[in-house]
């Protein structure tokens, strides 16, 4: 999450893609008024549904009279000529690759591990190994059940890149169906928790607070960002958050800074990231979010301000996850102390 990646995922495939020529459509009389992703998915035929066509709209596959579109419910007019670029799925399993691991905890159906920083969680275009799924892989070994009959392990969650922290993994195709259900829940109904610890540039307002903004994607289609509550794209989301310490915050001439914890009550992509960032307080080291802070470390004195711009990623830790183990139904809890780097990062505003 994502702070993290923070969006509880479907069962992860490992697919490489590689695009195809478009194919191009031509709309007639009886396409006017339909939205786009209805129409779309008619004329496709039965091998493409109506959510896929709306993921590839959304990936900007869709374009209209040459002009791409991202809006799933735009009407279409007669005469239209629609094109859609369908990428075919070429199979590629993860392998297993002896990575280290710092594994916490691990048993028949489950593994906790503490993930380190610039690791990827699974693979994907541009990272198809060297992931965290191809450490598991071979880490479990026979011990991996699979999931739906292939052994593979069950992502229920998943953490940025650069976001260090705990995660849990599962080995069995039971132990997958329940984390997943605890986590689509974000325990409202269950025993699910979850903790952050970031380092943000500035000292909100209130010592708690709770951020409660829909996020959708930025206008760059790769990044995410807080947008009106009906856009078609919008997902609601809640982060709530609580000041641990502040730094710097008697000292004008320096730029202020807190150690805020933040705990999820929805899990979208990036989500603590653009909350703290819409407040006014985006994480430190942050390259997607926090580039209009970073002009503040020329504020600070040093060796801080060499030590902020060395500061290559995010400064953002799941510290905390707690669950219900899905055999034995015993409560679970693990712990994550927050890794080296940022530990030097936060010692130095300390000395602010």
């Amino acid at each position: 999450m994502s702070a993290h990646n923070e969006e509880t995922p479907e069962l992860i495939e490992a697919v490489q893609f590689i695009e195809a020529a478009p194919t191009v459509l031509e709309a007639g009389a009886e396409a006017a008024g339909q939205r786009l992703d209805q129409w779309l998915a008619s004329a496709l035929g039965p091998d493409m549904s109506r959510s896929r066509v709306q993921m590839l709209i959304r990936q900007g596959a869709v374009s209209i009279d040459g002009k791409p579109v991202d809006e799933t419910k735009r009407k279409m007019s007669a005469g239209e000529r629609v094109s859609v670029v369908r990428p075919e799925p070429e199979p590629a399993e993860p392998q297993g690759e002896a990575i280290a691991l710092d594994v916490l905890y691990e048993d028949d159906e489950l593994i906790v591990i503490n993930k380190p920083a610039g690791l990827v969680v699974h693979p994907g275009a541009g990272n198809w190994t060297g992931t965290l799924v191809n450490a598991l892989i071979h880490h479990c070994g026979d011990s991996l059940s699979g999931i739906g009959g292939v052994r593979r392990p069950g992502i229920v969650h998943r953490l940025d890149k650069e976001t260090s922290g705990v995660m849990v993994v599962a080995k069995t195709d039971r132990a997958h169906k329940a984390l997943s259900e605890a986590f689509a829940d974000h325990g409202r109904t269950g025993d699910l928790e979850r903790a952050y610890l970031a380092l943000v540039w500035g000292i909100p307002s209130r010592p708690t607070g709770t951020v409660d903004a829909p996020l959708g994607r930025a206008a760059d289609r790769v990044r995410r960002a807080v947008v009106p509550e009906g856009r078609d794209d919008a997902r609601h989301a809640v982060t709530h958050f609580t000041v641990k310490e502040r730094f710097g915050e008697n000292q004008q001439p320096f730029a202020a800074a807190s150690l805020v914890e933040c705990r999820l009550e929805t899990g979208r992509t990036h989500q603590i990231r653009v909350h703290m960032a819409h407040i006014g307080h985006p994480v430190i080291g942050d390259p997607d979010y926090g580039q209009a802070f970073r002009t503040k470390a020329n504020r600070l004195p040093e060796p801080l301000k060499t030590q902020v711009k060395a500061f290559s990623r995010q400064a953002l830790h799941a510290w905390l996850l707690a669950f219900r183990h899905p055999a034995t139904h015993l409560p679970m809890r693990f712990e994550a102390p927050i890794p080296g780097d940022m530990e030097e990062l936060v010692g130095g505003f300390r000395k602010l």
